[in-house]
């Protein structure tokens, strides 16, 4: 049998066969099945891109006609109060902080996670003053390193990039030299996980503050910040959370460090009396403080809607899934992709996982667009990293063995090598 470019296609084999029974084995005892109702993902695509843009979930566009026709139109300005856009940021907060295991009065939504993560990194150093040491991770996504170097030009500190792996060790070395660590529990390349509780843990017993980037852990894992000790965190709400293309950031301040928050970039809403009009800045009392500019009231109530697909969820049985999506997917790629040129690079080990696997392959960014033709949406970073991102929320054992079968079909038949997905292109 040939496809339509002359080329083989691969017959189905009992090893197939067998991994189709047992996805739909996997989907039909699935409790959180249902739970795909809530979004409204096009028919017949498989998207396993999720973290870095959730599918759109069915409660957002009419909430967002809503807002646009009678909260807006109508509305007009007086909905600052009718319609409680001004309480907004901290009540869509709190949402988020009941996925990351954080009480009410810790979070906060608006501006982005670039500026977010500015505050937050120049409030930890400026809550230990005399530190001179910053610690980041050297494969930390670009935007945390840049924001990182940025406050140490700007307050004077080294920034020192350290694997995870060695931050015990390095701040069991420098002692009192470190104001702040700086780290993501979840690699964004390659989908391995840290241990939040052992980094938390090891910047505290050196006096340090723990910082933390939640954008691939928030609505995948159960993360308990709260718990953990965590000292402030960040996170986006486009990716797992599904709050849609550029959706505002969430800040996360913990309630002992609250009363000494100072941050870098203040703005008129995180003033006591920000109706009063004061040429000196007062903050407001509690997570209100970190509140900075006019929010994005569009992205803000987008974001709110989003998170109602969480209603009811258990963090728990998110996790659980995930774990089992990624397995079957491992054990998928291991039969279907075999001594095709791939190699894992995310690890094995459940429990140094998180919600994605990551493939490595030379022509990553051609297959990504071969793929994506043939209706399979994944992504892949530089220069040869194949990402599959699974929400638990929206993503079948059947949606991954079928992602696995098309990328087997696209090599064996060479699709890839089509001028047409060679080109350079921007894949985000």
């Amino acid at each position: 049998m040939e496809n339509a470019n002359g080329a083989p296609v691969p017959k189905a084999t009992n090893d197939d066969d067998a991994l189709a029974a047992r996805a739909a084995a996997l989907d039909a005892a699935d409790p959180l099945a249902p739970l795909r109702e809530r979004f409204l993902l096009p028919k017949g695509v498989v998207y396993l891109d999720g973290n870095s843009l959730g599918a759109l979930p069915a409660a957002v566009p009419p909430v967002i006609e809503d807002v646009v026709h009678r909260q807006w139109g109508a509305g007009l300005i007086r909905s600052w109060n009718e319609n409680a856009w001004w309480a907004a940021p901290v009540r869509v907060g709190d949402a988020v902080g009941g996925l990351i295991g954080a009480a009410p009065g810790q979070t906060v939504v608006g501006d982005s996670t670039s500026v977010q993560l500015f505050n937050a990194l120049t409030a930890a150093a400026r809550l230990r003053p005399n530190r001179p040491l910053l610690l980041t991770d050297p494969g930390h996504f670009p935007t945390d390193q840049y924001i990182a170097d940025a406050v140490g030009r700007l307050l004077g500190m080294e920034v020192r990039r350290v694997p995870p792996a060695d931050v015990a060790a390095v701040l069991a070395e420098a002692g009192d030299r470190v104001a702040a660590t700086s780290y993501s529990p979840v690699d964004y390349r390659t989908g391995e996980l840290y241990d939040m509780a052992a980094i938390t843990d090891a910047a505290h017993r050196a006096g340090a503050l723990a910082v933390w980037d939640l954008c691939h852990a928030a609505g995948a894992l159960p993360i308990r910040v709260d718990e953990l000790g965590v000292d402030l965190a960040v996170g986006c709400g486009y990716k797992f959370l599904s709050g849609g293309p550029g959706a505002p950031a969430f800040l996360y301040v913990a309630r002992r460090h609250q009363a000494d928050f100072d941050h870098a970039l203040t703005g008129w809403n995180g003033h006591a009396e920000p109706f009063g009009l004061s040429g000196d800045y007062r903050p407001a009392d509690g997570v209100e403080r970190a509140r900075i500019g006019t929010p994005p009231i569009l992205s803000l109530l987008t974001l709110e809607a989003a998170l109602t697909a969480f209603d009811g969820v258990d963090m728990a049985e998110v996790r659980a899934k995930s774990l089992s999506l990624t397995s079957f997917f491992l054990d998928c790629a291991d039969a279907v992709l075999t001594e095709l040129d791939f190699t894992t690079v995310t690890p094995r080990d459940p429990h140094r996982r998180g919600s994605q696997i990551t493939l490595r392959h030379p022509d990553a960014n051609a297959l990504a667009r071969a793929l994506a033709a043939r209706d399979v949406i994944v992504d892949m970073r530089a220069p040869d990293m194949l990402r599959f991102g699974v929400n638990a929320l929206y993503v079948s054992h059947a949606d991954v063995l079928a992602a696995a079968r098309q990328l087997s079909e696209v090599v064996l038949a060479s699709e890839h090598r089509q001028e047409r997905f060679r080109t350079p292109t921007v894949v985000t």
